[in-house]
């Protein structure tokens, strides 16, 4: 048995200097005081410093915690690689984990909820991506489902209404139907459901510039004209080639043809 014969505040704040038997033993948290009454003539035995000396390290492991949690919502998943990070022991990462959980420090229902919040209301995402994100953080689908449901198809529709003009306005130097096709890949890329691009399509795709998509079909135009000039044997597959070329690139057949029609009459 040993007795203690001094209790000492350290500089930084919630830890004590344990003194045993007139020499300085050991260190312990405020909340290791607190728990196994520490006082000045207690005497204590193997197993009581062995039971201190976990609780004292596993209290600095939650205090470690309670700053990373101080910047940001976190997610078990991220406390857990924290800690693993920091070379925490196994036999502590859980007593931290239940301890941040009991407080409501730890909550991957409402971090889940909270996140679907900031990115409806901050991005221009849509569900997927978020689900995505979600499950990268290796929040529970019941979770991710329930935080989604604030994402109401009204919201969606207008947020992807947002991200479509955006993207028509990035594409805007391309044929008309290739820029459909960017804007709808665009969508789904971003987390929005393959039908969606239909539902907001009429409120959404910009006049077309006709000046801009005929110059622009002519340049196109002139240069497949010349590059299968020797590549193909006969007239016939010449504009066949030119046709299937500029139809790739998004311009319309109709317009290819009278094109076609014009360069080979002029």
């Amino acid at each position: 048995m040993a007795k203690i014969s001094k209790i000492e505040a350290q500089k930084r704040p919630d830890r004590y200097n344990i003194y045993l038997d007139g020499k300085y033993a050991f260190s312990v948290a405020e909340s290791v005081l607190i728990k196994y009454r520490l006082m000045k003539g207690m005497e204590l035995d193997q197993s009581q410093l062995k039971a201190m000396t976990n609780d004292d390290e596993i209290a600095k492991a939650y205090n470690k915690m309670l700053d990373y949690l101080s910047h940001q919502l976190r997610t078990e998943h991220d406390v857990y690689e924290k800690l693993r990070q920091l070379k925490t022991p196994e036999e502590y990462i859980e007593p931290v984990m239940q301890k941040l959980r009991g407080l409501h420090l730890l909550d991957d229902h409402e971090y889940a909820a909270s996140y679907v919040r900031t990115v409806m209301n901050t991005e221009l995402k849509g569900p997927q991506v978020i689900r995505q994100k979600l499950r990268q953080k290796q929040i529970g689908e019941l979770d991710i489902d329930s935080a989604l449901a604030q994402f109401t198809p009204a919201l969606q529709q207008e947020n992807a209404t947002k991200l479509a003009k955006k993207l028509f306005k990035r594409y805007a130097k391309l044929p008309t139907r290739r820029q459909e096709e960017k804007v709808h890949q665009g969508l789904i890329t971003n987390g929005y459901a393959a039908d969606l691009f239909s539902e907001i399509k009429d409120s959404v795709m910009p006049q077309p510039d006709e000046e801009q998509q005929d110059e622009l079909l002519a340049k196109e135009a002139a240069k497949a004209w010349r590059r299968y000039e020797k590549r193909a044997q006969t007239d016939y597959e010449r504009r066949l080639k030119v046709k299937q070329a500029l139809y790739r690139k998004g311009f319309d057949l109709d317009a290819v043809e009278h094109w076609l029609n014009e360069h080979e009459n002029a």
